[in-house]
């Protein structure tokens, strides 16, 4: 089987062609050794930040931007959002404050990326 990539992790955007052949792995079009490691790792396990905002009452702002702390495998993204959409906080919460733990089992907890006060009056 062959997939191609563009490769994300210099500014070089290398073209990958990634081939398996049973076991093997084999990824061409990559111009350093970094190329050849993304290129197996979105072929075997694709992940990727996940970012979004989760509603917040009481506060300065009535969406609070989040992050996770790690990639997440790909597959897991939308559980992970609908997770995070049915959420509803309460202010004041501060940058860097664990939101979800080990959101839907993935071992990757999700983080405020910014503080929001608590709303005066």
């Amino acid at each position: 089987m062959v997939k191609e990539f563009i490769c994300i992790v210099c500014p070089n955007s290398c073209r990958l062609k990634v081939t398996a052949t049973g076991e093997e792995i084999t990824v061409t079009g990559n111009e350093c050794a970094r190329g050849e490691k993304h290129g197996i790792h979105e072929y075997r396990e694709p992940t990727r930040m996940l970012t979004t905002t989760i509603a917040i009452t009481g506060g300065t702002l009535t969406r609070l931007p989040v992050i996770s702390r790690e990639e997440v495998p790909k597959a897991q993204l939308g559980r992970c959002l609908e997770t995070l959409y049915k959420m509803k906080l309460n202010a004041p919460v501060r940058c860097g404050d664990i939101i979800v733990k080990n959101i839907c089992d993935t071992g990757v907890d999700v983080a405020a990326s910014r503080s929001i006060n608590r709303k005066e009056g």
